[in-house]
Formats: C-alpha cells, sequence, structure tokens
C-alpha cells in the first residue's frame, strides 16, 4: 500500500470520527442542558451547604493571589475554609495573603508555608493531610477567579451520593490579542465538549481550577499522586481507577471560574507540552482501563472514551500528513469545496458555542462573534502547537512507557495581574 493510500483512509476516517463527533457534542449538548433543568428543581438541593475547603497553592504569585482572595471573598456558601499553600516562593506571596487576612478577618483564612519547593501536588497533599477540615475540598490556582455562587452551585452537585468530583465550567479572561482569544475559544469549544461525556459517564479529566471532591473520596484514593507533570488528570483518573459505576465525576456547566492564558507563544508551546506529557503518562498508567470488561466502570469509558483519547493523538501524530493530502485533493481537483466546508463547519460551530455559552454576557458574545469567523485559522496555530507536543513526547517515548518521574516541581509563572474581571454570574 503507496503513501498516498495510507493518506486516504487516514483522511476518510479522521473526517468521518470528527464529523459525527461534532453531531454528537451538538445533541449531546442540548441533552445535558435538559439534564442541568431537571437537576436544579430536585427537592433540597438549594439548602445543601456542607463545609467546604478552598485550596490555593502557590509559587511566586505576587501579581495576582490578592485577586484570588477577592474573588473567593465574596462568596455566598458557608461553612468555608480557605488554605493558600506558599510552596517556596521567592517574592511577595506570602507578604501578601498576611495582609490580605489582617485586613479580612471574616474570611477563614490560613496561609501554609513550605521552604522546599515540592511541586503543586505534594503542597495540595501537606494541607489536605494537615490542615483541611472541609467536607468537600475546592483547588484553585493563584491566577483563577471565581463567582459569588460557585462553591454553593458545586456544592450542590454532591447532593447526589454517587458523584464524588465535578469539574468545573473554566474560561479564559479575556486578552484580546491572537493568542488570547485562540486560548479562549478553545476553552469554550473543549468544555463544551465535557457535557456529552458527563451524559453518558464516561469523563475522566478533571482540570485544577475549581475542581471539587468529597474528601472522604480523597482519602480513600490517598490524595494527589507525584509521579506526572499533571496531577489534577492523574488525581481524577485515580479515582474513577476505584470503578466510575458508583463514584461519578462530571462537568458542572453552571460552576463558573475564570483564569489567565499564557501571554506568549513560547509559554504556550512550553505548557501544551506538559500538558500532553502529563496526559500521556496517566493514559499508559491507567492503560488497563481501556477496553476493561470490568463490572465497576462503564462501556462509554472502556469502549468509547478511553480508546478515542488514544486514537486522537495517533491522528495528532498523522496530522500534517492529513493537511498534505488534503492541500493535493484542492489542487487535484481545482476545487475549494473541501476547504470551504471545513471553514464552515468550524466557525459555525464556534458561534453555536458562543451563543449557547451560560456565562458570557450579551455584549460580550457579540464581540466574540466578530472573532469567529477567524477562528478556525487562528486553530491552525494550536494544532502545530500540538503536534510539536505529541512529537516531543514521542521523542521521549522512552521515558513515558518507562514512567519515568521527570520531576514536578513549581517553576515561576507569567502573569499579567492587571485584570480585574470577574466570571459573569448567571
Amino acid at each position: 500500500m503507496d503513501i498516498s493510500m495510507v493518506a486516504f483512509y487516514l483522511f476518510g476516517i479522521a473526517s468521518t470520527i470528527y464529523v459525527v463527533h461534532f453531531g454528537i457534542y451538538l445533541v449531546g449538548a442540548n441533552l445535558y442542558d435538559i439534564w442541568q433543568s431537571r437537576r436544579k428543581h430536585q427537592p433540597g438541593a438549594a439548602d445543601y451547604s456542607p463545609a467546604v475547603t478552598i485550596l490555593i497553592s502557590a509559587h511566586n504569585e505576587e501579581l495576582v493571589i490578592e485577586r484570588t482572595l477577592q474573588s473567593i471573598s465574596q462568596t455566598t456558601h458557608s461553612p468555608l475554609q480557605v488554605i493558600v499553600i506558599d510552596d517556596a516562593s521567592t517574592d511577595r506571596t506570602a507578604a501578601i495573603v498576611r495582609k490580605y487576612k489582617q485586613r479580612h478577618q471574616e474570611l477563614n483564612l490560613r496561609l501554609v508555608q513550605r521552604r522546599k519547593n515540592g511541586g503543586k501536588g505534594r503542597a495540595l497533599n501537606y494541607a489536605l493531610k494537615y490542615y483541611a477540615t472541609g467536607e468537600l475540598i475546592m483547588t484553585l490556582d493563584a491566577d483563577s477567579i471565581i463567582t459569588s455562587d460557585t462553591v454553593s452551585r458545586a456544592a450542590r452537585y454532591f447532593k447526589d451520593p454517587n458523584v464524588v468530583g465535578i469539574a468545573a465550567n473554566v474560561q479564559i479572561m479575556d486578552n484580546f490579542t491572537v493568542l488570547g482569544m485562540l486560548q479562549k475559544f478553545e476553552h469554550m469549544i473543549s468544555y463544551r465538549s465535557k457535557k456529552i461525556y458527563s451524559l453518558l459517564n464516561c469523563e475522566f479529566v478533571i482540570g485544577g481550577v475549581a475542581s471539587t471532591y468529597r474528601m472522604r473520596t480523597l482519602r480513600e484514593v490517598g490524595f494527589y499522586d507525584t509521579d506526572t507533570v499533571t496531577e489534577d488528570i492523574g488525581l481524577s483518573m485515580k479515582v474513577i481507577n476505584q470503578g466510575n459505576k458508583q463514584n461519578r465525576i462530571v462537568y458542572a456547566a453552571d460552576v463558573a471560574a475564570k483564569t489567565e492564558g499564557v501571554t506568549a507563544f513560547k509559554s504556550l508551546v512550553k505548557q501544551r507540552y506538559r500538558w500532553k506529557y502529563g496526559s500521556m503518562q496517566n493514559l499508559i498508567k491507567y492503560r488497563h482501563l481501556i477496553g476493561s470488561q470490568d463490572p465497576r466502570f462503564t462501556t462509554t469509558l472502556t469502549l468509547y472514551r478511553m480508546p478515542l483519547a488514544v486514537l486522537c493523538e495517533v491522528f495528532l501524530l498523522a496530522t500534517p500528513l492529513l493537511w498534505v493530502y488534503a492541500f493535493y485533493i484542492v489542487v487535484s481537483q481545482e476545487s475549494l469545496a473541501l476547504f470551504i466546508g471545513a471553514y464552515l463547519t468550524i466557525t459555525a460551530y464556534t458561534y453555536i458555542t458562543i451563543w449557547f455559552d451560560e456565562h458570557t454576557r450579551f455584549t460580550e458574545k457579540f464581540l466574540l462573534s466578530l472573532y469567529a469567523p477567524l477562528a478556525y485559522f487562528m486553530f491552525y496555530v494550536m494544532d502545530v502547537v500540538q503536534i510539536c507536543a505529541i512529537v516531543r513526547c514521542a521523542y521521549n517515548s522512552r521515558k513515558l512507557l518507562g514512567q519515568i518521574d521527570i520531576g514536578s516541581t513549581w517553576q515561576s509563572p507569567e502573569r499579567i495581574g492587571a485584570l480585574t474581571q470577574r466570571p459573569e454570574q448567571s
């Protein structure tokens, strides 16, 4: 079989999968919204108010830590405990937290300082083992912000005894640059896809921002593992490894949070490599779930979601070949139909995502709509970044397959800091 036939079959399979999933995401999102409407009217859900501990791990976050604390101080949920874990910062992070605590004594805020840079997972584990008292645990990044009802909305999901963890609706703060808009559109679209995964009970990824778990569940699994570079994905997969039929993790679209996007292309490449490497580490670590017939797991997880995650990485490696083949078709047939069809599909889906978003004001939706026709071209930039990340992972395959711990210590982040916006309340 020559390379043209390989490209033909790859292109056909990839195109079919992508088109089918666009349809599944569209229908699934609508069904999810119906489920959400019914869930909100469950008796007693609004009055359910368990104790919540918010953990904020920080390393050199002087530009943003006060903004995060300000957003938390507006929360309507009670009882609430807030713990900032300062993991060997060399800037004014700890001093800013102390001053904030002095000025806002009504907030049950505690500062925990660690002298050694141990990484996010170890910092969170330290607080969980020795200081956290809440029935529920929510984690925030030091550059993230929440609404006044984020915590209370998150807590209501745990009225269902089978729910052990939730993923929040995380959006990128406004930064009207090409890179900023790219990350904003990417987050909106990727989080919308989580709706169908929740309905099918096959979600296995909970990001770090505003993720919430039962403390009992965290104790049962031994808290965060520190042998991968994405401790948040590692924890969610560790939880469902107990059996996702009885231990459900769900996407909570009405639980709003915002976080800063990266500000430079080099930082984006570095960030996405870390995410990709950590994701691959965890897929390898929990590879036994793929195709598993264990009755503790849903078939949608073992026969659909997990295999699809692996298949997407394979297609990502083949993307340059698919691009070349698509260009060949356009030139050889002297027709732009293929390109126009793809452009219209992605652009239409972007518009749908914008206008059906739960936490975006009308004026912001209108502004984002002006950028939507450019989203298709922006996504090519992200494709290049993702391809670089997967190629680099392939280059380091010996470390990946050998599950070699490459370390997970903090590196000083780049922050904007000047932003003061809060996510819109629905």
